[in-house]
C-alpha cells in the first residue's frame, strides 16, 4: 500500500495512476485502508483557485453520457482538466454493478486531459456513492478544472448531490406538458438549470416547447438568493449535433462566477461541509455498532423480535443504543 504522504505528492504532479490508487483506497473498508484514507485526505492542499464542481442527473436515456462526453471534448480541446464521476446503482442482491459509463464515454476516455471513473452506489441514496465526496477531494488534488458527479437517476433522493456541487444540472427530454406532473418538486427547486436534450430532427419543436412548460414552472419557483436574474433557467440542447451546448456551458459559468463574487459559492460549501460532517457523525456510529461483536449479536435478536412482532423498532433502536452508549443521568 502507498504511503499517504507519497500519493499526495503524486496527485499533486498530475499522475493519474496515482489517482486511481487513491481512489481504490478511499473506496476501501478495510480498517487500515480507512486510516490511510484519512490521512491521506487530510494532507491534501486546497486549490486555488477553486475547481468547478458540476452535479448533473436525468431520467435513464435522457442522454446524461452523451451531454457529459461533448461537454468534456469540448472543453478539454481548450486545455481545460476534467474529471467524471459517474455513479452506477447496486444491484440489492448481488451488490453488483455495470459501471458501463466509461464505455458510454469512449472517446472522452481517451482524451489525455480527462479522468473518468466510474463508482458503484452501494445502495447509498441520493443518486452519489458512499466515498463520492473524497473522490472529487481527489481529483481536485490531481488538478482537475471540473468535476462532473453525473448520477443514477432521477428522483427525490437524487437531490443529496446538491451537497456535493457547486452547481446543479437537471437533464430531461422532450415530451407532452404531462410530463411536468412526473418531475418532483424537490428536485426541481434543487436544480439551478434545466436542459432539454434531443432537441434536433423531428423532436425541435416538442423540445421547445417543453422548455416553455418548465420555464414557466421555475418562474413560480423563489430562486436562491443572490443568483443573477432569469435563474434557474430552462435551456434546449443536443447532445447528438451540440446545438445549444456552448450557451449552456456559458449559463453555468455566469452563474459560477456571480455566485463566487456574491460570496454564495463559499456558503454553499460551508454549509455542505457541515451536512458531511453530520453524515461522517451517522457513517461512524453505524461502523462502531457493527465493529462490536456483543452489540452485533443484540441487534440479530432484535431485529428478530421486531420482525416477529414482540418489540416496536423504535424500542428496539432505543434498547441497542442503551446497551452501547447509556445516557448519562
Amino acid at each position: 500500500m502507498d504511503r499517504p504522504a507519497g500519493l499526495a505528492e503524486q496527485l499533486a504532479s498530475g499522475d493519474r495512476r496515482a489517482l486511481a490508487r487513491a481512489i481504490t483506497l478511499v473506496e476501501s473498508t478495510r480498517p487500515d485502508h480507512r486510516r490511510a484514507a484519512r490521512e491521506l485526505l487530510a494532507g491534501l492542499e486546497s486549490r486555488d483557485p477553486p475547481a468547478l464542481r458540476l452535479g448533473m442527473t436525468g431520467t435513464p436515456g435522457v442522454g446524461k453520457s452523451s451531454l457529459i462526453e461533448r461537454l468534456g471534448l469540448m472543453l478539454a480541446d481548450e486545455g481545460r482538466r476534467i474529471a467524471v464521476l459517474a455513479v452506477d446503482p447496486s444491484s440489492s442482491r448481488s451488490g453488483g454493478s455495470i459501471l458501463g459509463d466509461k464505455t458510454r464515454m469512449e472517446k472522452l476516455a481517451r482524451s489525455p486531459n480527462v479522468f473518468i471513473r466510474p463508482s458503484p452506489s452501494q445502495a447509498a441514496l441520493g443518486g452519489v456513492g458512499r466515498r463520492t465526496r473524497e473522490t472529487i477531494r481527489l481529483v481536485e488534488a490531481w488538478g482537475a478544472d471540473l468535476v462532473l458527479v453525473e448520477t443514477v437517476g432521477v428522483g427525490q433522493s437524487e437531490t443529496m448531490v446538491a451537497e456535493l456541487t457547486d452547481i446543479f444540472v437537471l437533464m430531461l427530454a422532450p415530451a407532452g406538458g404531462d410530463e411536468l406532473q412526473g418531475v418532483k418538486r424537490g428536485i426541481m427547486e434543487m436544480a439551478d438549470l434545466l436542459l432539454v436534450n434531443k432537441a434536433d430532427g423531428s423532436l425541435v419543436e416538442d423540445a421547445m416547447r417543453t422548455r416553455a412548460e418548465y420555464a414557466g414552472a421555475l418562474r413560480l419557483m423563489r430562486p436562491p438568493a443572490g443568483d443573477p436574474e432569469g435563474y434557474p433557467m430552462a435551456l434546449c440542447i443536443s447532445a447528438r449535433t451540440g446545438d445549444g451546448l456552448r450557451e449552456a456551458w456559458q449559463a453555468i459559468e455566469s452563474l459560477a462566477l456571480a455566485r463566487q463574487a456574491s460570496g454564495a459559492w463559499a456558503e454553499r460549501r460551508r454549509i455542505q461541509m457541515e451536512a458531511w460532517f453530520e453524515r461522517a457523525v451517522e457513517a461512524g456510529l453505524t461502523s462502531r455498532l457493527d465493529a462490536d461483536p456483543a452489540i452485533g449479536r443484540l441487534r440479530r435478536e432484535l431485529a428478530a423480535a421486531v420482525a416477529a412482532g414482540r418489540l416496536t423498532p423504535d424500542l428496539a433502536a432505543e434498547q441497542l443504543l442503551d446497551a452501547f452508549a447509556p445516557l448519562r443521568p
